[in-house]
């Protein structure tokens, strides 16, 4: 990964870009996703980050990302705060804002073997006095996230692969000691490789904070955060892995990693 060194101001907009075979199709989707911003600085953030084709500024939508001699999707994802306090603080950060360190994350978890979407450019833009805006530009994988997938109500053989997929993924987070302080049910991405077979991918890695490698704490702390959420899915839409299915996730997830 390199290009530019960091960010650097260009037009009063700031970039960090991925210097790749497709580096100019992303610097001309992060230009025109700035001129966007500035021309539309009020407009609110799209509830829930619904993927669309309008020309907003705030809000997740798809561009088109020239390289290796074909066109590959991408998603545009505007960065807010969650939690309690999101409706207060909203959009704004402080510089540098989050966004440098999930493109940096996002390169080091693919080095280290744990999927998630590969961040491929980042926007961050001039706001009120000192504050900042940010866009984070990642390729598109075809899946859906776990709770959409579970609200399907599959079959239980549909779900036993699910948790094969989410255990490696666990596994693979504690490998290197990565704890994902809200990995729920919306930030578990499950896309489908092969008849019944299943690749689950973290999302919104932008807090995730790291152990030492293989630390058991750092496992139970994600299988913990994961499963409350699923709880939640289930007594709310009566739907989601059972005791004995989440028992069972516990089992795939501590299980020793084969050589």
């Amino acid at each position: 990964m390199h290009g530019d060194d960091g960010l650097s101001d260009r037009d009063g907009v700031a970039h960090l870009l991925v210097e790749d075979e497709a580096d100019r199709g992303v610097d001309r989707a992060v230009d025109r996703l700035a001129a966007r911003a500035q021309e539309h600085p009020g407009v609110p953030d799209r509830a829930g980050g619904e993927a669309c084709h309008a020309p907003v500024a705030l809000g997740a939508h798809h561009d088109r990302l020239p390289g290796l001699g074909q066109e590959r999707r991408v998603v545009v994802r505007h960065s807010h705060h969650g939690g309690l306090l999101g409706p207060l603080q909203g959009d704004l950060f402080l510089p540098p804002t989050r966004a440098p360190y999930e493109l940096l994350v996002s390169h080091l978890l693919a080095g280290l073997g744990v999927r998630t979407p590969l961040v491929v450019a980042i926007a961050v833009y001039p706001a009120k006095r000192i504050f900042r805006r940010s866009d984070v530009v990642s390729l598109e994988l075809p899946g859906r996230d776990l709770g959409k997938a579970l609200r399907d109500a599959p079959d239980a053989d549909v779900r036993r692969g699910w948790l094969n997929s989410i255990a490696a993924l666990i596994r693979a987070l504690t490998n290197i000691g990565a704890w994902h302080p809200d990995l729920n049910v919306g930030n578990v991405l499950l896309v489908e490789s092969g008849p019944s077979a299943w690749d689950a991918y973290v999302l919104d890695i932008d807090r995730l904070q790291f152990a030492p490698p293989s630390d058991p704490t750092v496992r139970d702390a994600n299988l913990d955060r994961l499963e409350r959420s699923i709880r939640k899915l289930r007594a709310r839409f009566g739907v989601g892995f059972d005791d004995a299915e989440m028992r069972h996730l516990r089992e795939l997830a501590s299980a020793p990693v084969r050589a």
